[in-house]
This record gives structure tokens, sequence and C-alpha cells, in this order.
């Protein structure tokens, strides 16, 4: 499950029981990527709380970031994730595996920049920006794809470092969804 022994659920107390506990009531089983925390609870407290600010002004917009941003780094879990609530909130599951492809153009430029960030930040220009402004979103839109893709980094290489697997409950989304966002490590069989 990983490379690091994490607290088991039994011998959970105190902050990171407490953080078990509202996990598995918040997703109905204790996620892999929270047991992966168990040793540092409060740097998924201060993640949840960025993640939370970061995804505030847009959801969709930040899902769409975020699957880009993933895909790019390889991450399993996170490709899952989001495609997963891309296909639940936003779109048919039949179209996720392939987009930016039907996307409008300011869609797929924000796909394209998250991409951009999580490949290399240094490559990105004013004229990646104004392609943007010039699509309709204005600069607070823009700060937050960058800032989707720049968080995304760190979650998505935490647990890949780690060897977390994706959750075994990933394993019944529809095949074809479940088999296009497996881009890094398998899903947990367990």
């Amino acid at each position: 499950m990983t490379y690091v022994e994490t607290v088991p659920e039994g011998a959970a107390t105190g902050e990171v029981g407490t953080l078990y506990e509202q996990e598995r009531a918040r997703m109905g089983y204790l996620a892999n990527f929270v047991r992966a925390f168990s040793l540092r609870p409060e740097v998924y407290r201060a993640w949840q709380q960025l993640n939370g600010a970061v995804k505030a002004r847009d959801s969709r917009r930040y899902e769409l970031a975020t699957l880009a941003a993933a895909r790019r780094l390889r991450s399993s879990y996170c490709a899952l994730a989001h495609g997963k609530v891309l296909a639940e909130q936003f779109f048919d599951a039949s179209v996720v595996p392939g987009l930016p492809a039907g996307l409008d153009e300011a869609d797929t430029a924000v796909m394209e920049l998250a991409e951009k960030v999580v490949e290399d930040a240094t490559s990105v220009t004013a004229a990646d920006v104004e392609r943007l402004r010039a699509l309709g979103l204005a600069d607070a839109d823009i700060v937050d794809i960058v800032l989707a893709a720049a968080a995304r980094c760190f979650f998505s290489k935490t647990l890949d470092a780690l060897g977390v697997q994706p959750d075994a409950a990933y394993g019944e989304l529809e095949p074809a969804l479940r088999d296009s966002l497996v881009v890094g490590r398998p899903i947990a069989t367990d």
C-alpha cells in the first residue's frame, strides 16, 4: 500500500483517529492517500485547506486543470479521482478519456496550460496568459489554473514517491474510463 509504515486504522488515536473517522465518513472507506498522511496529519489538514481554496471559485475548471496535470504527472490516483469527478458531475463518462477533445477553445487552453505548468513552468510565457485572456478568462482565473496544476504536483508526487496505489474502489469504474486513467501506478487490489 505504501513504502512507509502508516498508522493502522485499529491503532489510530488522537488526531490520526479523528482524521481516519472523518475521512471514512466522507468517502465511505478509508482511502490509501489518507493513510499515507497518517504520519503527518497536520500536513494533510493544510493540504485540505489549500486545495479547498484553490478549487472554490470554479470547480469544473479546477477539475479540468487537475486532470490534465495528473495525467502529465502520470499519477493514476489523481487522474482516477478527478476523472471520476468529471464523469459524475460534468461530462458523460465516455467523453472523459479523450479530453480535451470536444472541449471549446477556452477549456482546451486551460488543460494545455496546466500541462505546461507541470512539464516545465519556466516555459509558460506571456503569450500563454494572453491566449487565455483573449478567450475570456480573467487574471484570477489564470492564477487558479496555475495553482491547481502546481498543487497537483505536490499531492501527486507525494503519493507516488511513497508508493501509494489508487484505492481498489476505482476498479469499479466503467472499464474504458478506468483504463484510460491508469497512467502510472496500478489500482490496489485490496
